[in-house]
């Protein structure tokens, strides 16, 4: 058990039993009235952000969190097959870790795997730009470079995105893994 004070941003603790992730975090003192800590959490299973306030001294539940990274190799249901880089050891993931980023993240990319006292993968983090083929997109017109228009494509790992004009089927892009946004063509 740890206290509030030793809390820092990005932390993971254990709060009403669920996982949370510290965002922000708060020392405030307002007047002549007692100290307190305000701080943002966010629950690692939906998502949602929690704020409270806290007394110096109340105790929390300190996780101990380790970081790996792993290689996606493929797709096996609602689960990807990722393998440790070092021990080629092999783990399920849950696709629901990754949020939106699973439809635009193909094999061969590295994943960063957060665990829970080395049992099972709480977090995953895709990287923040991947390069990827377009396999289909209407063919663009010899001029229509001026304006910022953009058209529908299909990349390869099957998921629609919108690209400007310019891009022709069989380009590699980059693209956002976040957001599925067009960055730039890459040669």
């Amino acid at each position: 058990m740890a206290t509030i004070s030793d809390l820092s941003k990005g932390n993971y603790i254990r709060y009403n039993g669920d996982i949370m992730q510290v965002e922000e975090l708060q020392h405030r003192t307002p007047g002549n009235l007692r100290a307190f800590y305000q701080i943002k959490m966010r629950n690692l299973r939906n998502g949602k952000l929690a704020e409270n306030r806290f007394r110096p001294g109340d105790a929390v539940e300190l996780l101990r969190v380790e970081t790996k990274e792993y290689q996606f190799l493929y797709t096996d249901g609602d689960s990807l097959v990722c393998m440790d880089n070092d021990t080629f050891e092999q783990i399920y993931l849950d696709k629901a870790l990754l949020g939106e980023s699973v439809n635009y993240i193909k094999e061969g990319v590295t994943l960063l795997i957060a665990f829970e006292n080395g049992t099972s993968p709480i977090t995953a983090e895709a990287p923040q730009h991947v390069v990827v083929n377009v396999t289909y997109t209407e063919p663009g017109v010899q001029g229509d470079t001026a304006t910022r228009t953009l058209k529908p494509a299909t990349i390869e790992t099957g998921a629609e995105i919108r690209v400007p004009l310019f891009i022709n089927t069989g380009d590699n892009i980059k693209i956002d893994t976040r957001t599925g946004d067009y960055i730039e063509r890459v040669k």
